[in-house]
C-alpha cells in the first residue's frame, strides 16, 4: 500500500509526535498548519513539512490530511477547507479524537473525500512523551469502507495495536479512557491531600504512597485487575470500613461520596473473588449506603 503524502492541522503534542512518527515510518510530511507562529517552528522541527498558517495551504499540498487541533474545533478547521476546496475525490481526512465521531468532517464526506478517525489509546503530557508512549498503544478507529484497511496500515505504521469502535460508542470508549488516566491522576492527588492532612509534605507523601501504587500496578499486570484486590472490603472487615467511613466524615467529609461509590464496586470484585461471603457483602453495601453504623 502506497504511503500517501499528509498533511498536518494543528500542531499540539498529538499532531507533532503524530507527524514525526509517520515521517519516521516513511510517510511524506507536506506541510502542517497552525494559527501560532511558536507551535509552528516548535513542531516542523519534528515533521518536517512546509509550514502554513492557514488550514487550506497546507490541505492542498497533501493526499491525506490530519486534524489534530483540540476536538472543539476540529469541524470547523474541516468546514473551512471544504469551503476552500481543500477537500475532494481522492482525499483522505482523519480526526484524532477519541469522543467525536465522523460526523465532526461531514463537510469533507460530502465533497467526496474518505474519512475516518484514529485515537492512541494514551495520555499527552509533552511531545516528547508522546513519542516514546504511542509505539504498542491500542488506536481507536471509527471508519467505513476500504477507509478501514488504510487506517489498521496507519496504525501500525505509527507502531500501535487498532482496535475498531462504533460511531456510537466512541463517547463511552473515551469515558472509560479518562477514568483510567485522568481519574487516576485524580484519585492519587486525593490521596496526597490526606497526607498532607498528616503532616507530610507533597513530596514526602508521594513517596509514602507510590511504592503502594506501583505494587498494585504490577499486581495488577502480573495477575490481573480482579484478582489484585486487596484490603477490607476483600477481607469483608467491617470494623475497619466502619471506622474509615467516621474519619472521612470528621476530617476529609469531600471524600466520603468517593469512598463508598468506590467501595460498592469493590464489593462487586470481592463476590466474584470468593473473599467475601453474600451476607457479608450486604452489610458492607448497608454500611457503605449509611444504613448501618456497625
Amino acid at each position: 500500500m502506497k504511503k500517501n503524502t499528509i498533511a498536518i492541522i494543528g500542531l499540539g503534542k498529538v499532531g507533532t509526535a503524530v507527524g514525526y512518527l509517520l515521517r519516521l515510518s516513511g510517510y511524506e510530511i507536506s506541510a502542517v498548519a497552525d494559527l501560532s507562529a511558536e507551535a509552528l517552528k516548535n513542531g516542523i522541527e519534528y515533521t518536517g513539512g512546509k509550514a502554513c498558517c492557514a488550514p487550506i495551504q497546507a490541505s492542498l499540498s497533501a493526499e491525506s490530511i490530519f486534524i489534530t487541533t483540540t476536538d472543539d474545533f476540529i469541524e470547523s478547521v474541516c468546514n473551512e477547507i471544504s469551503e476552500g476546496g481543500g477537500f475532494g475525490p481522492g482525499k483522505r481526512v482523519v480526526h484524532m479524537s477519541g469522543a467525536g465521531g465522523l460526523d465532526l468532517l461531514e463537510s469533507a464526506r460530502r465533497s467526496g473525500a474518505q474519512v475516518a478517525s484514529i485515537h492512541p489509546l494514551q495520555s499527552f503530557v509533552d511531545v516528547k512523551g508522546v513519542i516514546e508512549s504511542i509505539p504498542g498503544s491500542t488506536f481507536s478507529i471509527t471508519a467505513e469502507g476500504e477507509m478501514k484497511d488504510w487506517a489498521i496500515r496507519v496504525v501500525r505504521d505509527l507502531g500501535g495495536m487498532p482496535f475498531f469502535v462504533s460511531e456510537e460508542d466512541k463517547p463511552l470508549y473515551h469515558a472509560a479512557a479518562c477514568m483510567a488516566s485522568n481519574y487516576l491522576v485524580t484519585l492519587m492527588n486525593m490521596v496526597e491531600g490526606v497526607y498532607q492532612k498528616l503532616g507530610m509534605d507533597a513530596d514526602d507523601a508521594v513517596k509514602a504512597f507510590w511504592p503502594l501504587v506501583r505494587g498494585t500496578i504490577r499486581n495488577m499486570e502480573d495477575r490481573g485487575i480482579e484478582k489484585s484486590l486487596t484490603g477490607p472490603i476483600a477481607r469483608g472487615d467491617i470494623g475497619t470500613i466502619s471506622k474509615h467511613l467516621k474519619v472521612l466524615e470528621s476530617k476529609t467529609p469531600e471524600l466520603l461520596d468517593v469512598y463508598r461509590e468506590m467501595g460498592s464496586f469493590a464489593v462487586d470484585i470481592g463476590l466474584k473473588n470468593n473473599t467475601l461471603s453474600e451476607d457479608r457483602a450486604d452489610k458492607i453495601r448497608s454500611l457503605l449506603k449509611g444504613d448501618s453504623d456497625e
